[in-house]
């Protein structure tokens, strides 16, 4: 099955959030080995883009807790641990006090 967004194809997660976002995660988030002048350039990019759409932080927060109240019960499955016995230590008799 295909999934389509505003006649784009999403064929992977990263292909959702970015046509939800309308900007690719790289853009924000960096890329592993990045040089000083290309994340100058990326920041400086996402400076300009904030600038024009002022309500996209809104719109990041809005995807956001769309996926975290979806996926919230995998999110948050969290089991117990078994807490380790704790011995006691044998008390000496006749020390002092």
């Amino acid at each position: 099955m295909r999934a389509y967004i505003g006649g784009h194809q999403a064929v992977s997660a990263d292909d959702f959030i970015e046509l939800a976002l309308g900007t690719p995660p790289e853009l924000w988030l960096g890329v592993e080995g990045e040089s000083d002048e290309e994340r100058a350039a990326r920041l400086d990019a996402a400076r300009d883009i904030l600038a024009d759409n002022p309500d996209l932080p809104d719109r990041v927060t809005r995807v956001v807790a769309e996926v975290v109240e979806t996926h919230a019960p995998d999110l948050f499955n969290v089991v117990p641990m078994p807490r380790p016995v704790r011995r006691r230590r044998a008390s000496r008799k006749g020390a002092a006090a």
